[in-house]
């Protein structure tokens, strides 16, 4: 069984990660997405992270959402996932991405990374904007889940 992890934070997920995922998940039998705590965002918010993206994901029956705390390596080799995916939307996100490549392949070697970039509709979305968009209470409904778009009117999450 090939399993695919996908890390990230995840703050907040969006339609572009929710993309890839689908994509994902016609390319491999299980497809996990590990949603990892970060010493720049408050961790208290994870439980809900993984709430949002699961519901947000419920229509794919091969994809698991998981929350961790250790290397994304240690997670990869945990729960059995022989590939790594990145989205890529940028040169930006390449340049950061290839460099984790090459620091997990010393890590962990024979575990691979792969790059996908979202679909045109998808590939200007990012949390950062969604935040800031938030920040300001504008309508973030095109670019989330309608769950994490109702989290975000809340104030559940920002």
């Amino acid at each position: 069984m090939s399993t695919v992890l996908y890390p990230g934070t995840f703050n907040p997920i969006h339609n572009g990660h929710a993309d890839l995922v689908q994509r994902a998940a016609a390319l491999f039998d299980k497809v996990v997405l590990g949603i990892a705590t970060s010493p720049q965002k408050d961790p208290s918010v994870l439980t809900l992270r993984v709430e949002l993206a699961q519901e947000a994901l419920s229509h794919l029956s091969n994809v698991e959402v998981i929350g961790f705390n250790t290397l994304t390596v240690d997670f990869a080799k945990e729960i059995g996932a022989n590939v790594i995916l990145k989205g890529i939307r940028t040169v930006t996100d390449f340049e950061y991405e290839f460099q984790m490549l090459n620091m997990n392949r010393v890590l962990a070697p024979g575990l691979e990374t792969i790059f996908l970039a979202p679909s045109e509709a998808c590939s200007y979305i990012s949390s950062t904007l969604v935040r800031q968009i938030a920040s300001y209470q504008g309508d973030v409904s095109n670019f989330v889940h309608p769950c994490v778009a109702k989290a975000i009117a809340e104030g559940k999450i920002v």
